[in-house]
Protein backbone atom coordinates (compact mmCIF):
# COMPACT_ATOMS: atom_id res chain seq x y z
CA UNK A 1 0.00 0.00 0.00
CA UNK A 2 1.37 3.40 -1.00
CA UNK A 3 1.75 5.95 1.79
CA UNK A 4 0.21 9.33 0.90
CA UNK A 5 1.95 12.66 1.47
CA UNK A 6 -0.36 13.60 4.34
CA UNK A 7 0.21 10.22 6.02
CA UNK A 8 3.96 10.81 5.91
CA UNK A 9 3.58 14.24 7.50
CA UNK A 10 1.30 12.97 10.27
CA UNK A 11 3.20 9.77 10.97
CA UNK A 12 4.20 9.67 14.64
CA UNK A 13 1.70 12.36 15.66
CA UNK A 14 0.75 13.05 19.27
CA UNK A 15 -2.88 13.58 20.34
CA UNK A 16 -3.10 15.61 23.56
CA UNK A 17 -6.90 15.48 23.87
CA UNK A 18 -8.68 12.20 23.20
CA UNK A 19 -12.09 11.45 24.75
CA UNK A 20 -11.99 7.67 24.66
CA UNK A 21 -13.81 5.66 27.32
CA UNK A 22 -14.84 4.71 29.91
CA UNK A 23 -16.93 7.82 30.51
CA UNK A 24 -20.40 8.87 31.61
CA UNK A 25 -20.73 10.09 28.02
CA UNK A 26 -21.26 7.57 25.18
CA UNK A 27 -17.89 6.74 23.63
CA UNK A 28 -16.90 5.09 20.36
CA UNK A 29 -13.99 3.15 21.81
CA UNK A 30 -11.96 2.71 24.97
CA UNK A 31 -8.42 3.98 25.51
CA UNK A 32 -6.68 0.82 24.29
CA UNK A 33 -8.72 0.67 21.08
CA UNK A 34 -8.04 4.37 20.47
CA UNK A 35 -4.31 3.78 20.85
CA UNK A 36 -4.42 0.76 18.56
CA UNK A 37 -6.25 2.71 15.86
CA UNK A 38 -3.73 5.55 16.03
CA UNK A 39 -0.77 3.21 15.93
CA UNK A 40 -1.98 0.97 13.12
CA UNK A 41 -3.00 3.86 10.89
CA UNK A 42 -0.37 6.56 11.56
CA UNK A 43 2.09 5.13 14.10
CA UNK A 44 0.79 7.57 16.72
CA UNK A 45 3.64 8.30 19.11
CA UNK A 46 1.58 9.25 22.15
CA UNK A 47 -1.91 10.11 23.32
CA UNK A 48 -3.48 11.76 26.36
CA UNK A 49 -6.92 10.50 27.36
CA UNK A 50 -9.29 12.96 28.99
CA UNK A 51 -12.46 12.63 31.00
CA UNK A 52 -14.42 15.57 32.37
CA UNK A 53 -15.39 13.42 35.34
CA UNK A 54 -12.57 11.23 36.63
CA UNK A 55 -8.84 10.53 36.85
CA UNK A 56 -8.02 8.58 33.67
CA UNK A 57 -4.72 7.28 35.03
CA UNK A 58 -6.69 4.57 36.83
CA UNK A 59 -8.37 3.53 33.58
CA UNK A 60 -4.97 3.03 32.00
CA UNK A 61 -3.76 0.93 34.92
CA UNK A 62 -6.73 -1.40 34.40
CA UNK A 63 -5.91 -1.68 30.65
CA UNK A 64 -2.18 -2.16 31.18
CA UNK A 65 -2.03 -5.63 29.62
CA UNK A 66 -3.76 -4.49 26.42
CA UNK A 67 -1.76 -1.27 26.20
CA UNK A 68 1.52 -3.17 26.56
CA UNK A 69 0.86 -4.69 23.12
CA UNK A 70 0.67 -1.24 21.48
CA UNK A 71 3.82 0.87 20.91
CA UNK A 72 1.92 4.16 21.37
CA UNK A 73 2.51 5.76 24.79
CA UNK A 74 -0.79 6.54 26.47
CA UNK A 75 -1.07 9.00 29.35
CA UNK A 76 -3.88 10.08 31.65
CA UNK A 77 -4.71 13.11 33.72
CA UNK A 78 -7.40 14.73 35.80
CA UNK A 79 -10.01 17.45 35.20
CA UNK A 80 -10.92 19.45 38.30
CA UNK A 81 -14.70 19.26 38.13
CA UNK A 82 -17.19 18.38 40.84
CA UNK A 83 -16.89 14.62 40.39
CA UNK A 84 -13.27 14.65 41.69
CA UNK A 85 -13.96 17.23 44.38
CA UNK A 86 -13.10 20.32 42.35
CA UNK A 87 -9.84 21.96 43.42
CA UNK A 88 -8.79 18.80 45.23
CA UNK A 89 -5.02 18.68 45.72
CA UNK A 90 -5.22 15.12 47.01
CA UNK A 91 -6.82 13.89 43.79
CA UNK A 92 -4.23 15.82 41.76
CA UNK A 93 -1.42 14.38 43.85
CA UNK A 94 -2.56 10.80 43.21
CA UNK A 95 -3.05 11.35 39.48
CA UNK A 96 0.34 12.97 38.93
CA UNK A 97 2.33 10.65 41.16
CA UNK A 98 0.81 7.64 39.41
CA UNK A 99 1.96 8.99 36.04
CA UNK A 100 -0.64 11.56 35.04
CA UNK A 101 0.57 14.15 32.56
CA UNK A 102 -2.16 16.81 32.43
CA UNK A 103 -4.25 18.72 34.96
CA UNK A 104 -7.25 20.43 33.39
CA UNK A 105 -8.70 23.20 35.50
CA UNK A 106 -12.53 23.19 35.66
CA UNK A 107 -14.31 22.50 32.39
CA UNK A 108 -18.04 21.81 32.87
CA UNK A 109 -17.85 23.29 36.39
CA UNK A 110 -16.22 26.54 35.32
CA UNK A 111 -18.15 29.79 35.51
CA UNK A 112 -17.66 30.36 31.80
CA UNK A 113 -19.12 26.98 30.85
CA UNK A 114 -22.07 27.21 33.22
CA UNK A 115 -22.92 30.83 32.44
CA UNK A 116 -22.74 30.53 28.67
CA UNK A 117 -23.42 26.88 27.85
CA UNK A 118 -26.24 25.75 30.12
CA UNK A 119 -27.76 23.86 27.19
CA UNK A 120 -24.53 21.85 26.72
CA UNK A 121 -24.51 22.74 23.03
CA UNK A 122 -21.78 20.80 21.29
CA UNK A 123 -21.50 18.21 24.06
CA UNK A 124 -23.00 14.71 24.31
CA UNK A 125 -25.69 13.77 26.79
CA UNK A 126 -24.51 11.71 29.75
CA UNK A 127 -25.83 8.19 30.16
CA UNK A 128 -26.48 8.92 33.85
CA UNK A 129 -27.77 12.02 35.61
CA UNK A 130 -24.87 14.17 36.85
CA UNK A 131 -24.92 17.32 38.94
CA UNK A 132 -22.70 20.33 38.37
CA UNK A 133 -21.96 23.26 40.64
CA UNK A 134 -19.78 26.23 39.79
CA UNK A 135 -16.23 26.05 41.12
CA UNK A 136 -14.65 29.41 41.92
CA UNK A 137 -11.00 29.39 40.91
CA UNK A 138 -10.32 33.14 40.82
CA UNK A 139 -11.98 35.73 43.07
CA UNK A 140 -11.37 39.47 42.62
CA UNK A 141 -8.58 38.72 40.17
CA UNK A 142 -6.63 36.40 42.48
CA UNK A 143 -6.52 32.58 42.42
CA UNK A 144 -8.12 31.12 45.54
CA UNK A 145 -5.90 29.47 48.15
CA UNK A 146 -6.68 25.93 46.93
CA UNK A 147 -5.00 26.69 43.59
CA UNK A 148 -1.53 27.09 45.13
CA UNK A 149 -0.85 23.49 46.26
CA UNK A 150 -2.24 22.18 42.97
CA UNK A 151 0.18 24.31 40.97
CA UNK A 152 3.00 23.23 43.29
CA UNK A 153 2.23 19.59 42.44
CA UNK A 154 2.18 20.38 38.72
CA UNK A 155 5.52 22.15 39.02
CA UNK A 156 6.98 19.23 40.98
CA UNK A 157 5.96 16.68 38.35
CA UNK A 158 6.63 18.73 35.20
CA UNK A 159 3.06 18.05 34.08
CA UNK A 160 0.90 20.16 31.76
CA UNK A 161 -1.39 22.83 33.18
CA UNK A 162 -4.50 23.24 31.01
CA UNK A 163 -6.82 26.20 31.53
CA UNK A 164 -9.95 24.08 31.12
CA UNK A 165 -13.09 25.99 30.13
CA UNK A 166 -12.53 28.98 32.39
CA UNK A 167 -13.01 32.63 31.56
CA UNK A 168 -9.96 34.08 29.78
CA UNK A 169 -9.17 36.42 32.69
CA UNK A 170 -9.27 33.49 35.10
CA UNK A 171 -6.93 31.50 32.88
CA UNK A 172 -4.53 34.45 32.79
CA UNK A 173 -4.57 34.78 36.57
CA UNK A 174 -3.82 31.08 37.07
CA UNK A 175 -1.15 31.06 34.36
CA UNK A 176 0.55 34.12 35.83
CA UNK A 177 0.79 32.36 39.19
CA UNK A 178 2.00 29.23 37.41
CA UNK A 179 4.81 31.25 35.83
CA UNK A 180 5.90 32.38 39.28
CA UNK A 181 5.97 28.76 40.38
CA UNK A 182 8.10 27.69 37.42
CA UNK A 183 5.50 25.72 35.45
CA UNK A 184 6.73 25.57 31.86
CA UNK A 185 4.04 23.49 30.16
CA UNK A 186 0.69 25.27 29.73
CA UNK A 187 -2.15 24.84 27.25
CA UNK A 188 -5.32 26.72 26.34
CA UNK A 189 -7.79 24.45 24.55
CA UNK A 190 -10.19 25.55 21.76
CA UNK A 191 -10.06 29.30 22.51
CA UNK A 192 -12.85 29.98 20.00
CA UNK A 193 -15.20 27.38 21.54
CA UNK A 194 -16.71 27.88 25.03
CA UNK A 195 -13.79 30.00 26.30
CA UNK A 196 -14.23 32.95 23.95
CA UNK A 197 -10.67 34.19 23.47
CA UNK A 198 -9.68 35.92 20.24
CA UNK A 199 -6.16 35.80 18.74
CA UNK A 200 -5.14 39.06 20.44
CA UNK A 201 -6.02 37.63 23.84
CA UNK A 202 -4.32 34.34 22.97
CA UNK A 203 -1.10 36.25 22.39
CA UNK A 204 -1.28 37.20 26.07
CA UNK A 205 -1.54 33.51 26.96
CA UNK A 206 1.46 32.83 24.76
CA UNK A 207 3.43 35.52 26.58
CA UNK A 208 2.73 33.51 29.74
CA UNK A 209 4.29 30.45 28.12
CA UNK A 210 1.14 28.76 26.82
CA UNK A 211 0.48 26.75 23.69
CA UNK A 212 -2.87 27.25 21.97
CA UNK A 213 -4.63 23.97 21.24
CA UNK A 214 -7.09 23.65 18.37
CA UNK A 215 -9.19 20.54 17.82
CA UNK A 216 -9.50 18.81 14.45
CA UNK A 217 -12.95 17.71 15.66
CA UNK A 218 -14.27 21.19 14.99
CA UNK A 219 -12.88 21.48 11.47
CA UNK A 220 -13.53 18.00 10.12
CA UNK A 221 -16.36 18.09 7.55
CA UNK A 222 -17.45 14.64 8.76
CA UNK A 223 -17.83 15.80 12.38
CA UNK A 224 -20.71 17.70 13.94
CA UNK A 225 -19.39 21.28 14.02
CA UNK A 226 -17.98 21.48 10.48
CA UNK A 227 -16.13 24.75 10.89
CA UNK A 228 -14.20 26.01 7.84
CA UNK A 229 -10.53 24.89 7.95
CA UNK A 230 -9.69 28.36 6.61
CA UNK A 231 -10.61 29.67 10.06
CA UNK A 232 -8.06 27.33 11.63
CA UNK A 233 -5.46 28.34 9.04
CA UNK A 234 -6.04 31.99 9.97
CA UNK A 235 -5.45 31.21 13.66
CA UNK A 236 -2.18 29.47 12.81
CA UNK A 237 -1.05 32.39 10.66
CA UNK A 238 -1.80 34.90 13.42
CA UNK A 239 -0.29 33.01 16.35
CA UNK A 240 2.39 30.95 14.62
CA UNK A 241 2.71 27.16 14.37
CA UNK A 242 5.44 27.31 17.01
CA UNK A 243 2.75 28.28 19.54
CA UNK A 244 0.03 25.92 18.29
CA UNK A 245 -0.90 22.27 18.78
CA UNK A 246 -3.56 20.26 16.99
CA UNK A 247 -5.45 17.66 18.99
CA UNK A 248 -8.50 15.55 18.19
CA UNK A 249 -11.04 16.14 21.02
CA UNK A 250 -12.69 13.01 19.60
CA UNK A 251 -13.99 9.71 20.90
CA UNK A 252 -17.70 10.52 20.99
CA UNK A 253 -19.92 7.62 19.92
CA UNK A 254 -21.22 9.35 16.78
CA UNK A 255 -17.98 11.13 15.81
CA UNK A 256 -15.31 10.17 13.28
CA UNK A 257 -12.15 8.31 14.26
CA UNK A 258 -9.40 10.72 15.34
CA UNK A 259 -7.03 9.44 12.64
CA UNK A 260 -9.55 10.19 9.89
CA UNK A 261 -10.15 13.70 11.23
CA UNK A 262 -6.41 14.41 11.40
CA UNK A 263 -6.02 13.25 7.80
CA UNK A 264 -8.89 15.34 6.46
CA UNK A 265 -8.07 18.51 8.37
CA UNK A 266 -4.33 18.15 7.85
CA UNK A 267 -4.81 17.81 4.10
CA UNK A 268 -7.14 20.82 4.07
CA UNK A 269 -4.50 22.93 5.83
CA UNK A 270 -1.83 21.88 3.34
CA UNK A 271 -4.17 22.76 0.47
CA UNK A 272 -4.62 26.21 2.01
CA UNK A 273 -0.87 26.76 1.92
CA UNK A 274 0.41 25.52 5.28
CA UNK A 275 3.95 24.15 5.03
CA UNK A 276 4.40 20.47 5.81
CA UNK A 277 7.08 21.32 8.40
CA UNK A 278 4.61 23.60 10.20
CA UNK A 279 1.93 20.91 10.33
CA UNK A 280 4.46 18.47 11.73
CA UNK A 281 5.54 21.03 14.31
CA UNK A 282 1.97 21.27 15.59
CA UNK A 283 1.16 17.55 15.66
CA UNK A 284 4.55 16.16 16.65
CA UNK A 285 7.20 18.50 18.04
CA UNK A 286 5.09 20.81 20.18
CA UNK A 287 2.98 18.11 21.89
CA UNK A 288 6.09 15.95 22.32
CA UNK A 289 7.66 18.81 24.28
CA UNK A 290 4.55 19.20 26.40
CA UNK A 291 4.62 15.54 27.36
CA UNK A 292 8.38 15.52 27.92
CA UNK A 293 8.85 12.71 25.40
CA UNK A 294 12.35 13.82 24.45
CA UNK A 295 13.58 14.84 27.92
Amino acid sequence: MTTSAIEKVLSGFVDMHCHSGPSPFPRRFDHADAARSGWERLQMRAMVVKSHHHNTVMDLRSMQARLAEIPTQVFGGIALNNQVGGLNRFAVEMSLRMGGKVVWFPTFASGRHIDHHPEDHGFPTATVELSTEKIDVVIDGEPVAAVHPILDLIAESGAVLNGGHMYPDDIKAVFALAEEKGIKRKVVSHPDFVIGADPTLCKEFIELGAFIEHEVHMYDPEAGMKWDPAQLYSWIEQLGPEHTILSSDLGQSTAPLPVDAYLRVGEALLDLGLAERDLRLMVHNNPSFLLGLDD
